[in-house]
């Protein structure tokens, strides 16, 4: 009988998984308390580098066949826990101040860039600039585009909150960013039934955006319908606190998971059941329950957040060995296609609609904004997952537009993040106004909630709705200034 042993194989996947998360945490923590560094490059790409190192030792321990990127776990597990906080975050004045443009450069801005890269990207190929090899159909050229048009905004917003830029920027780029991925999948799978198919007619165009908007307005009534369920709970839970939190992220995800059972946008419903839940659950439930489910829903976010980059650290590195060893080969020519139009089209795409809400809008977007707007549009893991699902015997080049997917992401997080901060000071972006309300802004704001909450206790039938907790805030507020 032995006294000591080593069972790694036992432990091997949780022991190299809860390892990495703790040296993650470490290198996140000296990361920050190293003010060179964090001023220099964004968090992402702290990550990423941490993804090459766990790589290597996946590959020294023999286990990298447990540690693979698979698109079903990232979109049903690590996905879902990122949007709904972000839906949390989205309960502010400032994004229904201007949740308009939002919708304009989160839809048609989507839908135009797709339509702006993929008919050039098929001009490129019939030229012939692709080589005699490259059998890149317009469909396909569409598939590329609109998975490609997927903008990653944890790099930019994280430079954003450190430096403090104003409000109006901060969430036009997160909402724009966030619900950019939901419309990027819906056109992803609208895309798709178009390549398989061996001729495009008119009336398959008219029902693929038709399907467009019913899976997006789908997605809109499953969430909206679960949140308000989920909010309608949790007024009975005064006397059984502890299944609060329970019940708000159950049934947050439960709506994601409905609404990919029913073929619509998971994206768009777990964002409408968090805003709802936001404004009403939260007024329902213990303060207690409250911070235990901000709490939570931020470390779980945070969380995915870092296995998502370890894995397109992992990536870098297979990538990397790959071109080394010959396996694979990049068609240079696609990637800078690819890259530079989707720079070009994203800047023209800010432009252009700014100029044309700013028409409309009584705070303009200045100059200096639209070019960060153009400049932060980062890709990430929305588009590798993406591209991860093709399957090569509908589309041939599934690895070439695979390499080109990965060039774009490395190239706008490494290069495009690091230049991201020093770009937002020379251009002098306005930063966030610090000032305290006056006493007539506070008794006017106080009004305004205490007769929001009145309403909405009318509605409800005698139970206050979401604007209590902001009459209480203010409340607060207007006693300390006094």
């Amino acid at each position: 009988m032995k006294l000591f042993s080593v069972h790694f194989s036992h432990v091997q996947f949780p022991f190299i998984l809860c390892g990495s998360l703790f040296i993650l945490a470490v290198a996140k923590l000296g990361f920050h308390r190293a003010a060179y560094l964090s001023s220099i490059f964004p968090e992402s790409c702290l990550l990423i580098v941490v993804g090459v190192f766990l790589s290597l030792v996946v590959h020294w321990t023999g286990a990298h066949n447990d540690f693979v990127f698979h698109p079903t776990t990232f979109f049903l597990y690590l996905l879902p826990p990122i949007m709904l906080e972000a839906a949390f975050c989205l309960h502010d004045r400032a994004v229904w101040e201007n949740l308009g443009t939002i919708l304009v450069f989160a839809c048609l801005g989507t839908v135009l860039n797709t339509f702006i890269i993929a008919p050039v990207l098929f001009l490129f190929n019939d030229a012939g600039a692709f080589g005699p090899l490259a059998q890149f159909g317009f469909a396909q050229c569409l598939l590329f585009a609109a998975l490609i048009s997927a903008v990653d905004p944890v790099a930019v917003l994280a430079i954003f909150e450190e430096i403090n830029v104003n409000s109006a920027l901060y969430f036009l780029v997160f909402g724009e960013s966030l619900l950019n991925d939901a419309v990027t999948v819906v056109l992803y799978r609208m895309m798709e039934v178009f390549v398989v198919m061996p001729q495009i007619l008119p009336k398959e165009i008219f029902k693929g955006f038709c399907s467009f908007f019913i899976v997006s307005f789908g997605g809109v009534l499953i969430g909206l319908g679960f949140g308000a369920f989920t909010s309608y709970l949790t007024r009975f839970t005064n006397h059984v606190r502890v299944v609060e939190p329970l019940i708000v992220f159950s049934g947050a995800y439960f709506s994601y998971l409905s609404a990919e059972c029913f073929e619509m946008s998971g994206i768009i419903s777990i964002i409408c059941c968090g805003i709802v839940i936001s404004q009403y659950a939260f007024a329902n439930i213990s303060r207690k329950s409250h911070t235990v489910v901000v709490c939570c829903s931020k470390l779980v976010s945070s969380t995915c957040d870092c296995v998502i980059f370890l894995f397109l650290g992992m990536e870098l590195t297979e990538f990397i060995s790959s071109l080394v060893t010959g396996s694979q080969k990049v068609n240079l020519s696609f990637v800078l296609s690819s890259l530079l139009l989707c720079l070009l089209a994203r800047f023209f795409i800010v432009v252009l609609f700014s100029y044309l809400l700013n028409m409309g809008r009584v705070r303009k977007i200045s100059r200096q904004e639209q070019f960060i707007m153009g400049y932060g549009g980062l890709r990430g893991a929305v588009c590798f997952s993406l591209v991860k699902l093709l399957d090569p015997h509908t589309v041939p080049e599934k690895n070439t537009m695979m390499t080109a997917t990965l060039c774009i992401i490395f190239f706008t997080v490494f290069v495009q993040g690091i230049s991201m901060k020093p770009l937002v000071r020379a251009l002098k972006i306005k930063m966030k106004e610090k000032k305290e309300p006056t006493m007539n802004e506070a008794i006017n704001s106080n009004l305004l909630d205490h007769v929001m909450s009145g309403v909405e206790e009318v509605i409800l039938g005698g139970h206050k709705g979401g604007s209590s907790v902001a009459n209480h805030v203010t409340s607060v507020g207007l006693v300390g200034g006094m």
